[in-house]
């Protein structure tokens, strides 16, 4: 990213959010926690969003010398998750969450039952999840460059999946970077979509790396690139769409921390200086058996990050790659 674009991101996120300021920290900020903290992840149990929460969740209450307990409360778009944080107005509640909540709900959706600029503080970020693209072997496509020839000669008749959220936003990146006409195929559970793409009943499938790599071990399927700018430590081999050749298709599923409407800014200094220092202790080899790897920065990093992905989202809809949810 040059330097004017970084400058403009900034000044983006600062109009949706303050910038950190450096403020005294007070009396009441140093005591804090005085009980337990919850954290409310938007995810079922052993998903790796949970687990990642739950690593930190220990971390941390060792830090802060009060338990940190991990809530789980699964729903569509989060939005259960966030009305559990809306409606605890409590100092000692956070959410874990994707970024989804403010940057593709706000765009997918013309009304949400919250204010995404208000009731949702970002703090930090914690870990990146690694996205994925694949297609089915037999049709003995190795890179992304002849998944588009073969698009190019072939309209209509490829199709692709995706699981909700970031992944289906990558997919549809690349249908727009690359000018191809390819059928999108809905699932309610992705699971069988897996299956299909296995078995040659879908063309192509972008999700999370971890659940393609045994499909890929087995011959089954063909990853061709990783949405996010880095290649995974857990699949050094598989190369990023950028490098790819579709520098544009870039879909990262970062995980972070978020604190409740008004949220003392020096609170959430503390809270973010404290996640970074617990960082360090994260066990990376364990994060990337969850296709993960620890990213953490200041807030200023996490609100530029959430900016990014709004972008990005927000030019696919644009682009007719995702349509609005109907109100």
């Amino acid at each position: 990213m040059n330097r004017r674009k970084l400058i403009t991101l900034l000044g983006s996120a600062a109009a949706a959010w303050p910038v950190v300021v450096n403020t005294p920290v007070s009396a009441q900020t140093q005591a804090w926690p005085q009980r337990t903290v919850r954290l409310i992840v938007p995810l079922s149990p052993g998903t790796g969003t949970d687990v990642t929460a739950r690593l930190y969740a220990e971390k941390l209450s060792l830090r802060w010398g009060k338990p940190v307990v991990v809530e789980n409360r699964p729903g569509p778009d989060a939005l259960v998750a966030v009305n559990a944080i809306m409606t605890a107005r409590d100092e000692h509640t956070l959410l874990f969450s994707f970024g989804g909540p403010v940057t593709i709900n706000p765009i997918l959706n013309d009304k949400l039952p919250y204010d995404p600029e208000r009731d949702l503080v970002p703090i930090v970020s914690a870990s990146d999840s690694f996205l994925a693209i694949a297609v089915t072997k037999s049709l003995n496509i190795n890179s992304l460059a002849e998944l588009r020839s073969r698009a190019l000669a072939e309209p209509g008749k490829l199709n692709w999946a995706a699981t909700p959220g970031m992944p289906q936003f990558a997919f549809a990146g690349y249908v727009t970077a690359a000018g191809v006409d390819m059928t999108y195929i809905a699932y309610r559970d992705f699971n069988p979509a897996l299956q299909d793409v296995a078995e040659g009943r879908i063309t192509a499938v972008a999700t999370g790396l971890l659940p393609l790599m045994g499909l890929n071990q087995s011959g089954k399927i063909k990853i061709l690139a990783v949405t996010n700018r880095q290649r995974s430590p857990a699949a050094p081999e598989i190369p990023t769409a950028g490098e790819a050749g579709f520098p544009d298709v870039v879909a990262e599923g970062f995980q972070g921390f978020f604190g409740w409407r008004d949220m003392p800014t020096e609170l959430r200094d503390r809270i973010a200086a404290d996640v970074r220092a617990v960082a360090p202790e994260m066990p990376s080899e364990r994060l990337i058996g969850l296709g993960q790897v620890v990213r953490v920065g200041t807030t200023a990093d996490f609100l530029v990050m959430i900016e990014d992905q709004r972008t990005r989202v927000s030019a696919v809809v644009k682009a007719g790659g995702v349509k609005p949810k109907p109100q």
